[in-house]
């Protein structure tokens, strides 16, 4: 199948994540990925192991797109960042607006993902293909669906080029949040992401944070299997191959895979699919 697929990993903190990592890349790199994500920390406290791994991306010969969040900093700090980014080769971003670290007050130049993108267009014209962030089932800290689907709507206007989904379990919640979306006369494309399951309380936990919602009776099938983790992993990519199978036959023009920075659970899930080379 030629469905495009991208895969998203996190900076390490340790020698041994750096390490293992790149062996994860390699394995994924065989599914021929659109590209390849880096996020990027609260406040942008990753920033030097963002930017390292995706030097090591584009090293590699991949389409490597850094994260880039603009809470807590300057119109110059950002300036000089996007002509790193620029004189690395990065040609594709995901803008967000993004967390401070805990502790800290509100701060910055930058209120909303949709002013950062705004100031890149200003600063670098069309070099960049940017990608915002969207939410199916809404922001945890919107004030409603309207205002967050004004938020992309913003976004957008602002020169988002498209959009890529939180995790989400409801393929119903995707094809209602695209069609509100269309009925806006947004036209771009909205990328679902996909997060593969593997463990039970940390999907769980994270998904709580997150604003994620696991229907019922997947929750409590997730929680009757214990610490079963083979029928975990048996367990959750079925759903999620289900989940990406209707996804694709109603017309998604993409899949972003979550990796966790591991590569089976996503090589599992593409092969099912029969996605990638």
């Amino acid at each position: 199948m030629t469905l495009p697929i991208s895969f998203e990993f996190f900076p390490p903190k340790t020698p041994e994540g750096v390490a293992k990592l790149r062996g994860v890349r390699q394995q994924l790199y065989a599914l021929a990925p659109e590209f390849c994500s880096v996020t990027y920390g609260a406040g942008g406290s990753t920033q030097a192991g963002t930017f390292a791994v995706v030097a090591e991306m584009l090293a590699e010969g991949a389409q490597a797109v850094s994260h880039f969040s603009c809470i807590g900093a300057t119109r110059a700090s950002v300036r000089a960042q996007l002509a790193e980014l620029r004189a690395m080769g990065v040609t594709r971003l995901v803008a967000l607006r993004g967390d401070l670290p805990s502790g800290y007050g509100a701060g910055g130049e930058f209120q909303y993902a949709s002013d950062l993108i705004a100031f890149i267009r200003a600063e670098t014209g069309e070099h960049f293909r940017l990608y915002a962030a969207c939410y199916p089932e809404m922001h945890p800290q919107a004030r409603s669906p309207q205002a967050d689907l004004q938020a992309l709507a913003a976004k957008v206007r602002a020169g988002a080029d498209g959009a890529i989904t939180q995790m989400f379990f409801n393929a119903d919640a995707y094809f209602r949040f695209v069609d509100e979306v269309r009925a806006l006369g947004l036209e771009v494309p909205v990328v679902p992401g996909i997060m593969p399951i593997t463990n039970s309380s940390g999907l769980l936990r994270f998904a709580d944070n997150c604003g994620a919602e696991v229907p019922r009776w997947m929750r409590l099938r997730l929680q009757s299997l214990g610490d079963d983790v083979a029928a975990i992993k048996d367990f959750g990519l079925d759903v999620m191959a289900r989940q990406c199978e209707r996804l694709i036959q109603g017309g998604a023009p993409a899949l972003h895979f979550y990796t966790l920075n591991q590569a089976a659970p996503t090589l599992a899930l593409c092969q099912r699919l029969g996605l990638g080379r």
